[in-house]
């Protein structure tokens, strides 16, 4: 089945950037929240990333317009029901993914594709909550969407060889790259990023380096383009956090246990750049 409507559930960072990619390659999009303020403020942030594509001569005006026009923000997910795609881009906590996706599979028909940008639950649990698993797949996008070009294709146990194809083609479709990746807790570059991430944390929390410090050891000394603790609040401490726990619980090994300071800072709500507070502040 070829592919023109897609859904997006989620209109926070990821699922706002997965809409503009989907949009400006040009795919009919809806992108659904739990309400108008979030779809809104999706939208915006598309119009936003849009803008400084075209002051960065990325794209023309008239793409910007017709990425726009291409783009409905919509309130639940009965509205997703018309489309042949549906990419979940919901906060990264399993039972909320699991009932997204039970949900998702009463209303949909049987050959429409469900694909998940989770950064780390299994895919296997995930196509086991509906009633036509082998149409499940994980394609994990990275932040900034727009600019990151690798898409982690994730393959559910039950995920049909036609589904893989299909995704992976149509990734190529958004000008991204395709890996094909186990369904293993974090998938690759998850289970090798965040625990060094959480590692930085542990620094901090022992007082070996100021924040800055720490990062700047790592750009200077190991030529990373941006420090991990800079990193961990582009991403999002909470989804740092979740990331560890699953790494933690479904690995079972001591080396993946989060550091307390990131749990406190998550409880402190301190997430990172969304909020305006993380390791650093911003405006």
């Amino acid at each position: 089945m070829s592919i023109s409507k897609v859904g997006v559930i989620g209109a926070g960072t990821m699922g706002s950037g997965i809409a503009q990619a989907f949009a400006v390659s040009g795919f009919s999009v809806k992108m659904s929240d739990i309400g108008q303020e979030q779809v809104d403020r999706g939208r915006k942030a598309v119009e936003k990333s849009l803008d400084r594509l075209v002051s960065k001569d990325k794209i023309s005006v008239a793409d910007h317009g017709a990425a726009l026009d291409r783009l409905e923000g919509v309130v639940g997910l009965d509205k997703l029901a018309d489309c042949e795609l549906i990419v979940e881009a919901a906060t990264e906590n399993e039972e909320l993914k699991l009932k997204i996706f039970r949900e998702l599979s009463a209303l949909v028909g049987k050959d429409v594709v469900l694909a998940s940008n989770t950064s780390s639950i299994s895919l296997t649990r995930i196509a086991a909550a509906t009633t036509n698993p082998e149409r499940v797949i994980g394609m994990h996008f990275f932040n900034p969407v727009p600019v990151m070009k690798l898409v982690e294709v994730v393959r559910a146990l039950q995920t049909s060889d036609a589904v893989f194809e299909q995704v992976d083609a149509l990734t190529r479709q958004l000008g991204k790259e395709p890996v094909a990746v186990k369904d293993s807790p974090g998938f690759v570059v998850n289970r090798i990023l965040v625990p060094m991430i959480n590692e930085a944390v542990f620094a901090y929390a022992e007082n070996l380096a100021a924040p800055e410090d720490i990062d700047r050891t790592m750009q200077m000394g190991a030529n990373h383009p941006m420090g991990p603790l800079a990193l961990a609040d582009l991403i999002g401490l909470d989804t740092c956090l979740e990331v560890m726990k699953v790494l933690h619980t479904n690995l079972g090994d001591p080396k993946y246990r989060p550091c307390p300071l990131l749990q406190q800072m998550v409880d402190a709500g301190y997430l990172g750049r969304k909020v305006g507070r993380g390791f650093y502040t911003y405006e």
